[in-house]
């Protein structure tokens, strides 16, 4: 008898401790879906501002090639035109990512198909070195290392989208690289070894097997790298001249959503048209992070599909 009421009591205890924890759990993912929501409705109010209280043009916005807020073209509208900073996020972003998923591939395919464990544990703290550094030192090392070489190179004053994309190409090596490398680890040894059977040699399992299997993780990883960049803002700011024109070329000087943001949000008076076509950009930023999420998800879910 009495060993059964121990057994009530302990249980009685576990179940109260499962629900105390599950409840924990609860508020915690409340909390962060209500912090979530508080930041979306804040950032949408602020930037719709620009539209419904100054009567700006939604089309004029995102096609206009003048940023001047605090003036008036010859029509007597606000020059509120962010085509010229939209542009050139995109040119670095893309840019950035194109040059730095070959390299990342390479080392991706090296640490997990060709290095053994004592050149993966040699390589793996390096790409967790690179991830570690401030955007600010990528900057610094930006303005006083690439800005002077393109500017002996390809003349004028050095800053413009190539040196914002070589820093950028530096900055999300590391994470596509980490995120490729997990995604060529998750492939089935079975694969491998069924391929290998089968007369194929290593470098025909690795294009033919294994880089297809992963094509979705892989694909994702070169998302998140693009994400990274797109919303980058200081190293950026520092290497790319932050002169709001549309970009001509590789090494002319222009600004981003982010380094526009950087330079002027703390120069403009909260409810002032300067101060809502900020939030407009800051807008513009959310809503491409949230495609780069929306993005990610359709990738994995086509991934889990085919599997």
């Amino acid at each position: 008898m009495k060993e059964t009421q121990n057994k009530l009591l302990s249980k009685s205890k576990a179940t109260r401790e499962d629900y105390l924890g599950r409840s924990i759990c609860y508020f915690c993912i409340g909390l962060i879906i209500a912090l979530v929501v508080c930041i979306l409705y804040f950032i949408t109010t602020r930037g719709i501002a620009t539209f419904t209280q100054n009567h700006v043009s939604v089309w004029g916005f995102l096609t206009g090639q003048n940023w001047n807020p605090g003036g008036v073209d010859s029509h007597g509208k606000p020059e509120v035109g962010a085509l010229p900073m939209i542009v050139t996020s995109f040119s670095v972003t893309v840019l950035a990512a194109l040059v730095a998923t070959p390299f990342a591939l390479g080392m991706a395919i090296f640490m997990s198909e060709i290095a053994g464990s004592k050149g993966t544990k040699f390589l793996q703290p390096v790409i967790e070195l690179l991830v570690g550094i401030p955007s600010v030192v990528y900057g610094f090392i930006g303005l006083s290392v690439v800005v002077p070489i393109i500017r002996k190179v390809f003349g004028g004053t050095g800053f413009g989208i190539l040196a914002g994309t070589i820093v950028l190409f530096v900055m999300v090596l590391p994470t596509i690289t980490s995120l490729s490398v997990d995604s060529l680890k998750a492939v089935p040894m079975s694969y491998r070894q069924a391929s290998l059977a089968l007369g194929a040699n290593r470098w025909q399992t690795i294009y033919k097997v294994i880089l297809r299997t992963a094509a979705p993780g892989l694909l994702t990883a070169v998302i998140f790298g693009m994400a990274r960049a797109f919303g980058e803002a200081l190293a950026v700011q520092m290497v790319i001249g932050n002169a709001v024109l549309m970009p001509h070329g590789l090494v002319s000087p222009a600004s981003t959503l982010t380094s526009k943001l950087t330079t002027e949000v703390g120069n403009t008076v909260m409810g002032t048209l300067p101060n809502n076509a900020l939030w407009s950009l800051a807008l513009i930023l959310l809503l491409m992070s949230l495609f780069f999420n929306l993005v990610v998800r359709f990738i994995a879910r086509k991934g889990s599909i085919k599997k």
